[in-house]
């Protein structure tokens, strides 16, 4: 009987940090998903010409039929190893529904879902935001941000975030670490483990967008960083790397930030 390949999952595998992420993977099945199966099928025609051993498969994470039928794929090409949970939104879609949704509601049902077929020394990576630390903890919401697909939890988040989707992104992503300290005693059940990054400002399409909207703004932050650059998605790959490996197999209910120094100067700056 042939055994079966480590799969990694990428979501977001298309672009941005997740197609970083995916490169660094050179003995693993890699999975690429995103939304769209169109450029999943070109993402994976370019990383099979480098040498990479990879499949896709196109899925809306935010929907608990699609992530279903997406676990299933991965369960049935390769053995689960880790899961980089890449895929995800900013307020530059000006949609605060969207951005709870896709960001928060997708990542708490990837997390449901990915438990099921975890082994042990599997591993979820989550994908924070260095703004998700500027967020106070408060009742009035972090319930909600920890049980996003209860009734109700978005409007009580809509309501703290007074309609303003960039601030809703903050708020999405304090949620992922809420949903990281949810999980962890459940997937060590398993001798699972889940963690998760806090990129600050990375050069992806998706904060490129987000620098043409605020240039005055992505400067200041850019300045305040005491290594006086941005940062490239490899940056946040080679962490992920780490993550999934045995070098990091202690390592889980933890949040690693990388961004380059700034927040603990945007903190000093109020």
């Amino acid at each position: 009987m042939k055994t079966m390949k480590k799969a990694i999952v990428v979501t977001g595998g298309a672009g941005g940090i997740g197609l970083a992420c995916a490169r660094k993977y050179k003995e693993e099945l890699v999975v690429i998903t995103d939304y769209s199966q169109k450029i999943v099928d070109e993402t994976v025609e370019m990383l099979k010409s480098e040498g990479l051993d990879v499949i896709g498969f196109a899925s809306d994470i935010s929907s608990k039929e699609d992530v279903a039928k997406l676990t299933k794929f991965v369960a049935d090409h390769g053995e689960f190893k880790a899961l980089i949970h890449t895929a995800g939104v900013s307020g530059t879609v000006k949609d605060t529904k969207k951005v709870f949704t896709i960001d928060l509601i997708g990542t708490d049902i990837l997390l449901d879902a990915f438990y099921e077929i975890a082994n042990p020394d599997s591993v979820a990576v989550l994908m924070s935001s260095m703004m998700a630390h500027v967020v106070p903890s408060n009742e009035a919401y972090d319930d909600a941000l920890k049980n996003p697909q209860a009734d109700g939890s978005y409007a009580k988040v809509e309501a703290a975030t007074q309609g303003d989707s960039d601030i809703m992104y903050n708020f999405a992503k304090k949620g992922v670490l809420l949903l990281l300290e949810k999980n962890v005693d459940k997937w060590g059940g398993k001798r699972a483990r889940v963690v998760s990054i806090s990129p600050g400002v990375i050069e992806t399409p998706m904060a490129l967008k987000a620098a043409a909207e605020h240039p005055e703004k992505m400067e200041m932050i850019r300045q305040a960083t005491p290594l006086k650059r941005n940062g490239q998605p490899d940056d946040i790959a080679d962490v992920a790397y780490f993550l999934t490996s045995k070098a990091a197999s202690f390592i889980t209910g933890t949040d690693i930030l990388v961004d380059g120094g700034v927040l603990h100067n945007l903190k000093k700056m109020g």
